[in-house]
């Protein structure tokens, strides 16, 4: 750089040797300075034994302050520059998620006495400390400033991966832990660990490799209840309900049918299990909102408080169990090549999200079909929405499906105001139509004979139960395909994950003898779906979600509101020359192009008038029977 801007400037021979000296001084005395910035190379990681067990005790009994304390104990592995890692990535979120900002109190001390620690100023998740001669451990006191919804008095979750450093140089599936945890007096407390003591509050766990103890959080709750979803099975399936509130527990004997009925349809789609048990938690909680974490022996699901009291107003929610549960089979046994790294610390990649998470939310639509979690028609109604989502999707003219494998690395944690342009992890969605698309054209070849249930059959069959990761790649899926019916399949996915075109994207649902239409009426599966959300969503009318508040909550890139000059964040104060209300906006919207749309907004008292040109009236989307064409979507969906 200094000799081209030296080139650049023309400058006097004499004077770019006095800079020259300047700089090479400079750069002398930042060299021997201690605070010099530079990123200092981690040890490479290594399959060779750790020597001893680290003992991690947890206390997560101060709900108050909403602190969790830990102290650690490690065995010395070698001496001189030792580094330590605090978790950046996680497994789920597929992205450096773990907050270190959250790490707080953090003083280390080499066989009873205190040392400094140095964090890496490029890489601050990272920490060197110097070990001498004769050492034997390490002892680490540490905070974790948690998130108060995940840790109050009544319910608790402890994400192992934020509560302790461990040294690099290992894989993290060679490190063991024996991890202890404390927790309020008076709580039920569920993880899939081994316990070997439990005295109320305290819980010790059998060793086990650091890999096993951050797949396996551990939840607590004033009420809970455990029902055995496979009774008598030797890999057993355990549901473990957890609320505030003991009236929230009771789920009916139908509802238990439902999820036993699930677990069969999973085994015998899945096959043999890769786990030894599995605990399918459900916290119910209506704080965060909707939502699932995988783990190879458990699954963490959050959902509203009432799911269990009326489940006929949960059917946005219906598979979220089933989702997290075919997780252990696609995404924790079976693992992404690029995915899979043998530490916390090491970027990943997603390019194969779309079988990750795109196929397991195919198959969760699948099995809460099969198993009656939701009829036949909610599974068409809800095929409905992601079919409309799909097809409304102007981000893909310049952002293909590919592209958005990489959105969970770099939107993590980032607001995204004009989702339907900028196309966030549309692999969820579009992976539903694309999987879809793969069944019956595997149909359509072997005429009716197999379908996507024989790939899975081949794909994720699991030897044993024994905790070992087997990676794949996009030509073990092509292959894979390939023997269940031949084609070229490594173009016919190229084209779902590379096209612009909105035909491909939608070519499965065409292929399965069904279309997407519009109608005036909202089916209940759309009802439910809005009213989870709050407000009103007028997305395939006039292009935007409005809250009951008269905030704009979204707005459809260029569609009839984006034109009009709407934007998310925007207040509707009116709607003609009534005050805003979310009856007075549908009906204003059931009415065009009778009569013109004319909407007050702004971002207080003072709006401004809006006319909104659109002449469609209110459009829900539902799918349609293609005469002509075999219905081979109805087969699939079939127990």
């Amino acid at each position: 750089m200094f000799g081209l801007w030296a080139v650049r400037c023309r400058l006097k021979t004499a004077v770019a040797l006095t800079v020259s000296v300047f700089l090479a001084v400079s750069l002398a005395a930042q060299a021997a300075s201690p605070l010099t910035v530079a990123r200092t190379a981690l040890p490479a990681w290594s399959e060779k034994p750790f020597r001893g067990t680290i003992e991690l005790d947890v206390d997560a009994s101060d709900t108050v302050h909403g602190i969790v304390k830990t102290h650690e104990t490690i065995p010395v592995q070698r001496t001189g520059d030792v580094t330590l890692l605090y978790p950046e990535w996680e497994t789920a979120s597929h992205a450096p998620t773990v907050p270190v900002a959250s790490l707080a109190g953090l003083t280390i001390r080499i066989d009873g006495r205190r040392v400094e620690w140095r964090r890496d100023p490029l890489d601050v998740h990272v920490f060197h400390i110097s070990v001498p001669a004769g050492a034997e451990q390490l002892a680490v006191d540490l905070q974790y400033i948690a998130d108060r919804g995940t840790l109050r008095e009544g319910m608790l979750s402890v994400p192992w991966q934020r509560v302790l450093l461990y040294p690099a140089g290992w894989s993290v599936a060679t490190i063991r832990v024996a991890a202890s945890l404390r927790v309020p007096t008076g709580l039920t407390t569920v993880t899939s660990l081994d316990q070997t003591h439990s005295d109320g509050s305290l819980m010790r766990f059998a060793p086990t490799s650091l890999e096993r103890l951050v797949d396996a959080p551990f939840y607590a709750a004033r009420h809970a209840r455990t029902i055995d979803l496979m009774p008598g099975d030797p890999q057993p399936v355990r549901l473990d309900i957890l609320a505030e509130d003991p009236a929230l527990l009771a789920a009916s004997n139908a509802e238990i049918a439902k999820l036993r009925a699930l677990m069969t349809q999973t085994r015998r789609l899945m096959g043999p299990a890769p786990f030894r048990h599995y605990d399918a938690i459900v916290a119910l909680d209506d704080g965060p909102g909707a939502g699932g974490i995988e783990h190879l022996e458990e699954g963490e699901n959050i959902l509203p408080t009432h799911y269990f009291l009326d489940p006929a107003k949960q059917l946005a929610n219906r598979d979220l169990i089933a989702h997290e549960l075919v997780h252990a089979w696609n995404g924790r046994f079976r693992q992404p090549a690029d995915l899979w790294t043998p530490t916390f610390n090491q970027p990943v990649g997603g390019s194969l999200l779309w079988v990750y998470e795109g196929q397991t939310e195919f198959w969760g639509r699948v099995l809460a079909a099969r198993s009656g979690l939701r009829t036949r028609q909610e599974t068409l109604d809800k095929l409905a929405l992601d079919a409309a989502l799909v097809a409304n999707r102007p981000g893909r003219a310049w952002k293909s499906l590919a592209d958005s494998t990489n959105d969970a690395i770099y939107m993590a944690g980032h607001h995204v105001g004009w989702r339907d342009w900028q196309r966030r992890e549309d692999y969820y969605p579009e992976g539903v139509l694309l999987w879809l698309d793969v069944d019956a054209r595997l149909r359509e070849l072997s005429g009716g004979r197999r379908g996507l249930d024989d790939f899975a059959a081949l794909f994720f069959h699991a030897v044993k139960p024994d905790g070992t990761v087997s990676t794949y790649t996009f030509e073990d899926v092509c292959r894979t395909l390939d023997m269940v019916a031949h084609d070229d399949w490594s173009a016919f996915l190229m084209r779902h994950l590379q096209s612009h075109d909105d035909a491909d994207a939608m070519a499965g649902l065409t292929r399965a003898g069904w279309r997407l239409i519009y109608t005036s009426a909202p089916t209940e599966s759309f009802r439910q779906d809005e009213a989870e959300n709050g407000g009103i969503d007028l997305t395939y009318s006039i292009g935007a979600v409005v809250g009951d508040d008269g905030r704009v909550e979204s707005v459809a890139w260029d569609g009839p509101a984006f034109r009009a000059g709407l934007t998310p964040g925007m207040r509707l104060l009116a709607i003609g020359a009534s005050p805003f209300s979310i009856d007075a906006l549908r009906q204003a919207v059931s009415k065009t192009p009778s009569s013109p749309l004319i909407l007050t907004a702004g971002t207080d008292h003072t709006g401004r008038k809006i006319t909104v040109v659109y002449d469609g009236g209110l459009r829900y989307p539902k799918l349609e029977r293609l005469e002509g064409v075999t219905d081979r979507l109805s087969t699939l969906l079939a127990p």
